[in-house]
């Protein structure tokens, strides 16, 4: 019953408009059209534009026969000197590395779970211990030649650590085996 009680005061203070709101004039629009240029729209779809050329149907990357892997794994093998400046800027950034191999599969895959989130596959033999001190690129070669020699017919991949913050930085394929 309160709520329906109102003075006619304050209803009359609420149905009083500004009187700054009533002297704005309305949009017209833009003045002159003249300083723009006139473009004519043509329903041709082939002449759509979208970044500057013509639409184009791009073909999707096939995934039967041609797995992707890591980090680099779109470009040629590494050869060993782009393999050296990888590892190079991987000790510049003070990050630690470490070898790791697998045997069967080279990518994440899912076999023994439905959950998402779950993925087989992540988590890789480790080779050794990380190599911590490690201050020359031609020691990590030396032991990713020791891996390739072990298991000739595994994916090895070196891994960047950074030991302050506590996350792995860099990660990829450093040896694929011959019929991958």
């Amino acid at each position: 019953m309160a709520s329906s009680m109102v003075s006619s005061a304050t209803v009359a203070s609420v149905n009083r408009a500004p009187a700054q709101a009533s002297m704005a004039a309305p949009f017209n629009g833009l003045k002159s059209a003249s300083a723009f240029p006139v473009t004519r729209k043509v329903n041709d779809i082939t002449s759509v534009v979208s970044n500057g050329g013509r639409v184009q149907c791009m073909k999707v990357w096939p995934p039967v026969g041609l797995k992707k892997f890591e980090t680099l794994s779109y470009l040629l093998p590494l050869s060993t000197e782009s393999l050296t400046k990888q590892l190079d800027y991987l000790l510049r950034n003070k990050w630690v590395p470490c070898l790791e191999f697998e045997l069967e599969h080279g990518f994440v895959y899912r076999e023994h779970g439905n959950s998402p989130g779950y993925y087989d596959g992540r988590y890789w033999t480790m080779w050794k211990l990380p190599m911590f001190g490690c201050t020359d690129a031609s020691q990590v070669l030396s032991e990713l030649e020791e891996v390739k020699n072990a298991y000739p017919n595994a994916f090895v991949r070196i891994i960047g650590f950074d030991n302050v913050r506590q996350t792995q930085c860099v990660s990829f394929i450093a040896y694929k085996p011959a019929n991958a």
